[in-house]
């Protein structure tokens, strides 16, 4: 297969030490410069739209970097581009400018910029706000505090706001809120749930995503904590408890390489999922067992390192794409520009560390080895969180988007989510390569002409609730959701067992007034051989090489990425396996992925129709070892999952 320029430009960097995250970061913002305007206001990457205006995506590319060059400057390191950055406060605040921001309205995406900008002044004031002449400053401080009084949406944004007046209280300026900053604090405080966990919004928003820990509140919660514990003790002690909380939980969303699950929106963001760890040692938390310093640096520094060896994470300029593990505008929000992806400069924050500080001193440390080979009910996510197969994945129900989102049913209505093989999002709805509808089922309307090529999953969860296995003391999911008025779907997700720990199992009871056809899908795979073409049908069910196999109830797809299969686990006579070639583009990790599939047919019946599913998933052990899941897999498939349906009699 061509290797030619398939490195990542900052594949070389170990990410061991703080001079190789700041040499890192150094690269990063190097690489902007031939993307900056004469002022140095806006940066430009490219020429994708956002529903907000292209003075608004020019400002996100110049503010989201700050995350990264302030921790940078706070520490005592330097960077001889910032005064670019200085350039473009006095340049992008001043109305007469040519580079003018804009004036901020109601809900404006101006707003969500403010947070780097407020962190920056509140952290690096000597090096971003002193040098500025009185009347820049001037000019500033009107417009960031032009948002105190106007309206912000009922969501993880109000922490934005928070970030300007520490900005302005730092400052000294006239500008600073307090009322105005206090009475946000206390609203946020209201999305608190339990456990450590936030909403990302009221009390009727079930989203807890990455907004909840890293790329927003948790991170915020840490570094007011940090800025604010003279002046708000209180308060900032009660978020270092969540925090503590927290991370017992989140834990469970990285794995032993360094990835971290991707689920829900904004996963263009990549590394700064693991910003929150950061944001532990910059609050100097006190850590719950068995995380020590080391095995929080272990987590951080491996994730990035994880995202510093993935080519298509950039260009061969050294900017960042539009994407996750490979270029791809389909999984993206309407609000993410070409410089949304600096988001992920968030995690730099342990730069404002001195060497000092013990999240530095520590040696390394892998994965707690006690949290190795477990599963875990997580009770606020309605999430079952398991390492048991060789990756980190959760199984899922209850969440859902609270607004209109691109593809929220792939980001939040699955019924799994994994470190290793990543989620799929529809590139089309008329065919199932097109659909990507991995880990889901899927079931379209058979009844009429022309019916049956638009499909439906899982987008809003009803009742979702965790449930113990009567007499075994297993925790299972359960929900319901109906996509049609007519259909009625009830779904219970089994977690992996010591026995078959590369299985989990999904059981559906499904009512129907219409024909259905039905497809269900395990984990999408890389889908290639090993010369790049793609997979082909084994001629033997016993090998273990690279390549696909279907049968009457079955269907697998192995590749250098490891093994992924379904099993039809009940007796009904339409249920067929096969692996499905997806559309290119549609899974995050894989750009050319496979699927192994279950398809059956259904006529209308009053009576209950049980579909029982194993998922079988087995990854290669890590990136740097042998391609292809482990010797002696088919010995691993080939043992079937036990479960018992006893608890759902007299249903059955």
């Amino acid at each position: 297969m061509p290797a030619f320029a398939s490195a990542s430009p900052y594949a070389s960097n170990p990410i061991a030490t703080r001079e190789d995250l700041a040499a890192f970061l150094t690269g990063l913002l190097d690489a902007l410069a031939p993307y900056t305007s004469p002022g140095g206001a806006l940066i430009q990457l490219g020429h994708t739209a956002t529903h907000y205006d292209e003075a608004a995506a020019q400002l996100e590319g110049f503010s989201r970097p700050i995350w990264g060059l302030a921790a940078l400057l706070a520490g005592g390191g330097v960077y001889a581009g910032a005064e670019r950055w200085v350039r473009g406060f006095a340049n992008g605040s001043d109305p007469e400018a040519a580079e003018f921001w804009g004036q901020m309205r109601d809900k404006d995406q101006r707003m969500v910029e403010c947070s780097a900008i407020g962190f920056s002044i509140a952290v690096a004031k000597e090096q971003l706000w002193d040098p500025l002449p009185d009347a820049a400053k001037r000019n500033f401080e009107d417009w960031l505090g032009g948002m105190n009084d106007k309206q912000m949406p009922d969501t993880n944004w109000l922490w934005f706001r928070v970030f300007a007046n520490l900005g302005l209280y730092r400052a000294g300026s006239p500008r600073y809120n307090e009322k105005r900053m206090l009475a946000d604090l206390d609203h946020l405080d209201t999305f608190y749930a339990g456990g450590g966990w936030s909403r990302d919004g009221p009390e009727t928003v079930c989203q807890f995503d990455y907004y909840s820990s890293s790329f927003a509140i948790q991170f915020a919660q840490l570094v007011y904590s940090k800025l604010m514990q003279k002046e708000d003790p209180k308060r900032c002690e009660e978020y270092r408890r969540r925090a503590r909380e927290f991370a017992s939980d989140f834990v469970h969303y990285f794995d032993t390489e360094g990835r971290a699950i991707p689920f829900g929106r904004s996963m263009v963001y990549r590394f700064a999922q693991s910003s929150f760890w950061g944001a532990l040692a910059f609050a100097d938390v006190e850590l719950p067992a068995p995380l020590t310093w080391g095995v929080v640096k272990g987590i951080q520094l491996r994730n990035i390192r994880y995202w510093t060896k993935q080519p298509g994470a950039y260009n061969r300029d050294g900017t960042l794409t539009i994407g996750f593990n490979y270029p791809n505008l389909n999984m993206t929000e309407n609000y993410n520009s070409p410089g949304s992806t600096y988001w992920c400069c968030k995690s730099f924050i342990t730069l404002a560390l001195p060497p000092s500080h013990p999240f530095w001193t520590a040696n390394e440390e892998p994965y707690p080895a006690v949290l190795r080979e477990k599963t875990t009910v997580l009770e606020y996510p309605f999430h079952i969180a398991t390492n048991l197969g060789g990756h980190a994945y959760v199984l899922s129900s209850g969440q859902q988007c609270s607004y209109d989102l691109k593809q929220s049913a792939a980001k939040y209505g699955k019924f799994a989510y994994s470190s290793a093989f990543g989620y799929s999002v529809p590139v089309g709805n008329g065919t199932l390569p097109e659909a990507g509808y991995d880990s889901a089922l899927a079931l379209c309307d058979a009844s009429g002409p022309g019916e049956d090529e638009f499909w439906r999953t899982r987008r809003q969860t009803l009742n979702a609730r965790f449930e113990t296995v009567n007499g075994s003391g297993v925790r299972v999911l359960r929900s319901e959701w109906k996509p049609w008025p007519d259909v009625e779907v009830e779904t219970w997700l089994f977690p992996p067992t010591e026995s078959a720990p590369f299985w989990h199992v999904r059981v559906h009871r499904l009512r129907t007034g219409r024909a259905l056809r039905a497809a269900e899908g395990g984990f999408a795979i890389y889908g290639q051989r090993e010369d790049g073409r793609a997979l082909e049908p084994l001629q033997a069910s016993n090998s273990e090489a690279f390549g696909t196999l279907e049968d009457a109830g079955a269907a697998r797809a192995a590749s250098r990425a490891g093994v992924s299969g379904v099993l039809a686990m009940e007796s009904h006579p339409s249920r067929v396996g096969k692996v499905i070639r997806l559309d290119a583009n549609s899974n995050l990790v894989a750009a050319r992925a496979a699927l192994p599939t279950i398809l059956s047919e259904h006529k209308p019946s009053d009576k209950n129709v049980w579909l029982i599913t194993g998922i079988f998933a087995l990854p290669r052990e890590s990136d740097d070892g042998p391609e292809g899941a482990r010797a002696g897999w088919l010995a691993e498939w080939k043992k079937r999952p036990e479960i018992s349906l006893d608890f759902l009699l007299p249903s059955v």
